[in-house]
């Protein structure tokens, strides 16, 4: 099995004789999808994460992969249909992360309930040989059955209609270890400080820094696509410090809580809510999701907060809709990403600006590629990688990742190391699952550098309880470092800077 092994990405770029054929910055989804696509096809492929892969927006999204209802209500039937074909190959290729979920959309209204009853019609057209489930009307009682915790005031009927899930940064990691396999080298903790430029002024490398060592590096490669998301401006700066900005950022917040205040299987879905916003309560991991917000602001920051405003609007949302209204003391965790949306016009509004990928060619022959959302990432790497081809003059085969299966992680491996090893079977929490053999597991293959790595994306166990990962952090630290060769201050510093981030993730 092939893992993804910090100590060997650092050692195959330092003995690396010759230019790559693609250099990507970034890991998140865009980036890491890049990388997969790139080296399917054979390229030579080399990737840099500044913090850990998808430590940004991917691991925060609403965690949905669908064709966006609200799209198909703008009138942008291309986009929608683009999209639903790129869940049914998502749910192929990553079934083990990738589910259908059952939506409803509670209506007031007879109007509504034809309304929403036939735009959904139309969504089940659009996806046409998907395996998903088909939208139908339900009746009041039907979707009072379907989800106990809703309000049945004013409920006239209700729309059932079927959308994917999933779990962003597992799949992101998965993604990872699915590139390393094809060839690709990942590298993570390891920002890129500049951009190589040939005589002509071409793009002609990278350099990097091993923010654990302090090791620079050059790394010359035929084409750079830079991948950085909501950062993607900062790299263009690197090229250009007189480029015009192509991204305004905003950012989304989601709210998370106890089971037992929405019980039941199936999520629900507010079609508008007094800021023109869609609004989801979603079952996932045995706790409830709430979101998402919408608000612009200045500029992106790597590990953003919740406004209290933000919070307030989506408790006083839920509570519009659900019998027990939730209050802050409700709340287990908050997490917020933030979303670069391309800029098509002078707007202030970010609803307005394009949720598409937009790549970009600088006069230098950096490739940018941006915007997009999560279930169409796949195409957007293919048209990177396609450019990436066109702009170096690549040897490159047709993409593959149509039907590329996104590796699983290795089972029989953990159960090996706790039979060995009879005291990693041991939880690092007693209210957590997190076994210490998988914190093992996560250092050894997933490339997990920190005790924020571990518990908020190889587990989602900071996204679902702030509180309790935190008071699970010594010990994981402790497991840690037994792997990477530390010692108790390097656990005390981890701790310590746990401690912060979890300020961001705290509901108060």
């Amino acid at each position: 099995m092939t893992r993804l092994d910090r100590g060997e990405s650092l050692a195959r770029i330092r003995d690396r004789k010759g230019p790559w054929d693609v250099a990507i910055i970034g890991g998140g989804a865009t980036g890491v999808a890049v990388a997969l696509d790139a080296a399917s096809r054979g390229l030579d492929v080399v990737l840099l994460e500044r913090f850990d892969f998808g430590s940004g927006t991917s691991s925060r999204s609403t965690k949905l992969v669908h064709g966006g209802v609200r799209y198909l209500k703008q009138g942008n039937v291309t986009l929608v249909h683009d999209a639903l074909r790129e869940r049914q190959l998502l749910l192929d290729n990553a079934p083990h992360l990738v589910h259908d979920q059952t939506f409803l959309i509670p209506c007031r209204s007879l109007w509504q309930w034809f309304f929403y009853g036939v735009g959904l019609k139309l969504y089940d057209l659009l996806a046409t040989r998907n395996s998903f489930g088909r939208s139908r009307c339900v009746t009041a009682r039907r979707a009072l059955e379907l989800i106990p915790a809703m309000q049945g005031e004013r409920l006239r009927g209700a729309v059932l209609y079927h959308d994917g899930q999933f779990d962003d940064a597992r799949l992101l990691i998965d993604m990872a270890r699915t590139a390393a396999i094809q060839g690709a080298t990942l590298v993570n903790h390891m920002p890129c400080s500049g951009i190589v430029k040939g005589d002509r002024g071409l793009v002609s490398g990278v350099t990097a820094i091993d923010e654990e060592s302090g090791e620079t590096f050059e790394i010359p490669a035929r084409t750079v696509i830079n991948a950085a998301g909501p950062f993607c401006d900062a790299v263009r700066s690197l090229d250009d410090a007189d480029c015009e900005p192509m991204v305004a950022a905003s950012q989304g917040v989601h709210l998370v809580l106890p089971k037992e205040l929405y019980p039941g299987d199936t999520a629900m879905i507010v079609p508008k809510t007094s800021d023109g916003r869609v609004i989801f309560v979603v079952p996932w991991h045995d706790h409830a999701l709430v979101g998402t917000t919408d608000t612009a602001i200045d500029q992106a920051v790597a590990e953003p907060s919740p406004q209290p405003q933000e919070i307030q609007f989506l408790l006083d949302t839920a509570a519009e809709y659900l019998s027990r209204p939730p209050t802050i003391d409700d709340v287990l965790s908050v997490f917020t990403g933030i979303r670069p949306l391309v800029k098509g016009d002078k707007s202030s509004r970010t609803a307005s600006l394009s949720r598409d990928h937009v790549i970009r060619l600088a006069p230098s022959k950096l490739i940018t590629i941006t915007g997009g959302k999560w279930t169409t990432v796949r195409k957007m790497a293919e048209d990177g990688v396609d450019k990436a081809i066109e702009t170096g003059s690549l040897d490159a085969g047709a993409c593959a990742t149509k039907s590329l299966h996104i590796e699983e992680p290795d089972q029989t491996e953990l159960n090996q190391l706790e039979a060995d090893h009879p005291d990693l079977a041991q939880p690092v929490h007693p209210s957590l699952p997190l076994r210490r053999s998988q914190v093992v597991w996560f250092v050894r293959n997933e490339m997990a550098r920190t005790i924020e790595d571990v518990l908020a994306r190889r587990t989602r166990l900071l996204f679902l309880n702030s509180r309790l990962a935190l008071e699970a952090a010594p010990a994981v630290a402790e497991v840690m470092a037994g792997e990477l060769g530390t010692d108790s201050t390097w656990c005390d510093e981890q701790v310590t800077a746990f401690q912060t981030t979890v300020q961001h993730y705290s509901p108060k």
